[in-house]
């Protein structure tokens, strides 16, 4: 990447890594839940499309 990482970008980073930390513990507490690791995988493609579209 070229310089500092945009803030939408930077964003969507913390909601990615958010996300990640509440589907886990949700997974742990009360079980598995498709749908929401379904959900963090789409968030976690859409924060690697926008750094990929900012580094280019």
């Amino acid at each position: 990447m070229h310089g500092s990482t945009p803030g939408s970008t930077r964003t969507m980073g913390g909601l990615t890594i958010g996300g990640l930390v509440v589907v886990t513990a949700y997974t742990v507490a009360l079980g598995s839940n498709g749908w929401l690791w379904f959900g963090w995988v789409v968030l976690g493609l859409i924060t690697l499309a926008m750094v990929f579209t900012h580094s280019t």
